[in-house]
């Protein structure tokens, strides 16, 4: 059932860690190797990337090596970049995507970041028969456990889910949060089945995706800076009282371009010169919230 209300006028004080007034969620998706490539025995090519020049019907190394730029060069940019501010996040990661390059899942880890689990394929759930999504989850979480020594805690489906993804997540186990929902600023409980879950929301406005997908909302490194900073002011405004939480979306192939990687250091530069800013995990999040709204 849908909840147009949420919270209403009186959402919860969640009392972030230091007197924070907003916490700042850095979500890197990864997804580089996940994507649909002939060259990979997938039944067509990717057809959402840097231009809108799709082949179907052959390999494509163009788009290839698109999304091979953002683990080549790309990741490296934001780890760089996140590592000055002093920055933890999240990486999103598909499981096919770490499967062929476990070493960025172990150098994020090494770092202090968490990996959560984008699925296996870079593909939306809906639509997808119950049993090739259980399998789909299984198959996801065992390549990030295989790279990384430990399963993810965390989940986020590319797009929409299905109505059974987050059942199928509690019933697979180990599942802290997702993050299939985009209709808050703080994060909020669901009851599936009778159990309490966390639902971490997501964002796709702050995001630097509108680099890509042929909309180009975000031209220059300023335009992605200046969103960014403009939504965390009014957070940071509003959590005098209501403290909030903000998720930042990045992506290898699309931040870590040479002339887009100076948005993101802005964007980490105004928050820490402006304060109030807990750079947190979203597993470190989720765990917050479940202490601080645990049932008396």
């Amino acid at each position: 059932m849908r909840d147009f209300y949420g919270y209403g006028p009186t959402p919860p004080d969640p009392r972030w860690p230091g007197g924070a007034r907003v916490a700042v969620s850095f979500v890197v998706n990864v997804e580089e190797g996940a994507e649909l490539s002939i060259i990979d025995g997938d039944e067509r090519n990717e057809a959402v990337y840097e231009v809108n020049d799709e082949v179907r019907d052959a390999p494509d190394p163009c788009r290839d090596t698109h999304f091979e730029y953002g683990t080549r060069v790309g990741y490296w940019r934001i780890m760089a970049a996140l590592d000055a501010a002093g920055a933890a996040s999240t990486l999103n990661a598909c499981g096919r995507a770490i499967a062929r390059s476990p070493w960025l899942a172990q150098d994020a880890l090494a770092r202090g970041h968490e990996i959560a689990c984008h699925g296996w394929r870079w593909e939306r759930h809906a639509n997808m028969p119950e049993d090739q999504e259980r399998a789909t989850i299984a198959r996801a979480v065992a390549a990030i456990r295989a790279a990384c020594g430990v399963a993810p805690v965390g989940w986020h489906t590319r797009s929409a889910p299905s109505p059974n993804t987050r059942r199928l997540l509690l019933e697979h186990g180990g599942f802290l949060y997702d993050s299939d929902a985009y209709s808050d600023d703080l994060p909020f409980f669901v009851e599936v089945g009778g159990t309490r879950h966390v639902v971490l929301p997501y964002s796709f406005d702050t995001n630097d995706m509108h680099f890509h997908q042929g909309q180009q909302r975000f031209v220059t490194a300023a335009d992605f800076a200046e969103y960014v900073n403009d939504a965390y002011d009014q957070l940071w405004k509003e959590g005098a009282e209501t403290p909030r939480m903000l998720s930042v979306g990045l992506h290898l192939r699309m931040i870590g371009r040479a002339g887009r990687i100076a948005g993101l250091e802005r964007v980490l530069r105004h928050m820490r010169d402006r304060g109030g800013a807990w750079f947190a995990r979203r597993d470190a999040i989720a765990q917050h919230w479940i202490t601080r709204f645990a049932p008396a």
